[in-house]
């Protein structure tokens, strides 16, 4: 169970995350049929469960031996999850980090960066009206050590892949997100205080 935070809440605090769930009432067919990208939201919190069902679907741990809901090649996964959270009842608002081995949160920086993110996004307002953002980024090294150059489609397709875990599994929870790829890289480094990883998409999620 996830505690509520204090406000001083140290930098590094890791925030458990409710358990996902297996089953629900909508069907792989269904949420295929229903997935739209979706930019208006409604001012709505989002609740930890949803928070963590979705992010279980991006980079969530499936199988004892490590592997994860979206395939990657060679099962490296370079793939790292930010979520900027602006309005999740039971966590404070800030930028945090997902570990999928612990299915938990880092938390990474204080204060809502969705209004900075959505200067760097060309002023798409989606990002800020969003109830939390999601930012897929990758560390190229971690693929292109083993493949190459080539390791760079593949870092690119895994990032299709997980995106869309987020898109199908946001339909089942009727919740409302879309893919971002108009942004400035720099800019959205800066406000996330990336070092190595590289941003890739940003997904805005939020009731609609």
């Amino acid at each position: 169970m996830a505690r509520e935070l204090l406000k001083d809440q140290p930098r590094h605090e890791r925030i458990s995350l409710p358990r996902p769930r297996y089953q629900s009432q909508t069907s792989v067919e269904q949420a295929l049929s229903r997935r739209r990208s979706v930019r208006d939201f409604r001012d709505r919190p989002l609740v930890l469960s949803e928070l963590s069902q979705l992010l279980w679907a991006a980079q969530g741990i499936t199988h004892r031996s490590g592997y994860r809901a979206a395939p990657s090649a060679g099962a490296l996964y370079p793939l790292d999850v930010y979520v900027l959270a602006g309005n999740i009842t039971g966590i404070e608002v800030g930028t945090y980090k997902y570990l999928p081995h612990e299915h938990s949160l880092l938390h990474h920086a204080s204060g809502d960066k969705r209004m900075a993110l959505r200067q760097a996004a060309l002023d798409q307002p989606a990002v800020s009206s969003a109830a939390a953002v999601f930012v897929i980024c990758a560390v190229y090294e971690k693929t292109t050590g083993t493949y190459g150059k080539r390791g760079n489609r593949y870092v690119h397709m895994e990032a299709g892949h997980a995106a869309q875990n987020v898109y199908l599994q946001a339909v089942a929870l009727q919740l409302g997100t879309v893919v971002l790829g108009a942004f400035d890289d720099e800019q959205v480094k800066e406000v996330l205080t990336l070092r190595e990883e590289q941003p890739l998409y940003l997904m805005p999620v939020g009731k609609t």
